[in-house]
């Protein structure tokens, strides 16, 4: 009977640990989502005139060695803003952990076939994470004053890193992924919301990688 009592205690504990952690990952990515609704822009007759764009990196290709649809999207719209005059320059900024795997350089190279001059790219390598990148983009290459591209649920997490460094952004969305495409990075993208908040409120995190001062323009 006192082994019954302890079973049951034990499982209402579970559970109630288990609704409050998807009460906080509901309250996290809500408040992301509901604070930067202001700032997206899904048109490029619309969005304002901002000297520097922040292109959020990407893998070229996925792991199955296709094309990977969220790289071809977001230099679509990082030239789009580029060809219209809504920006002068862009940060390309991503992950080179590693010999062979370097996003920074691959955006580059696309977009100089698109037509970008290679005077206006400037490259973040040590771009790890999405905090890393927004943080830097500041902290880094002297800008307050951004606008950042990727697909809109992603836009979302960096313009709240953006705001809580005091940092004036607006995002622009590029094209979005298809769902059945999308399903796991959207999965991702809701542990990575929570995690944002965390970060900034929590954890105080920090870049991995800050550097010298590189002015653009």
């Amino acid at each position: 009977m006192f082994k019954k009592i302890i079973s049951k205690k034990n499982i209402l504990i579970s559970l109630t640990i288990g609704v409050a952690v998807l009460l906080f990952i509901y309250a996290c990515n809500s408040w992301i989502v509901y604070s930067t609704k202001n700032q997206i822009y899904t048109s490029i007759e619309n969005i304002p005139v901002r000297k520097t764009a922040l292109v959020l990196g990407a893998s070229k290709n996925t792991a199955r060695g296709n094309s990977n649809l969220y790289f071809k999207y977001r230099l679509e719209a990082a030239y789009n803003l580029f060809i219209n005059n809504k920006v002068k320059y862009l940060i390309l900024s991503g992950d080179n952990h590693s010999k062979g795997y370097d996003e920074p350089t691959d955006m580059k190279e696309e977009l100089i076939k698109m037509g970008v001059p290679d005077s206006c790219l400037f490259l973040d390598y040590a771009g790890f994470r999405t905090f890393d990148s927004v943080v830097r983009c500041n902290e880094v290459f002297c800008e307050d004053s951004i606008t950042i591209v990727s697909q809109e649920f992603h836009n979302q997490r960096a313009l709240f890193i953006a705001n809580k460094n005091n940092i004036n952004a607006i995002a622009f969305n590029s094209k979005e992924v298809n769902y059945n495409y999308s399903f796991k990075t959207r999965l991702r993208e809701v542990f990575a919301k929570t995690k944002c908040v965390l970060d900034i409120y929590i954890l105080y995190t920090k870049p991995k990688f800050l550097g010298e001062k590189i002015k653009i323009g």
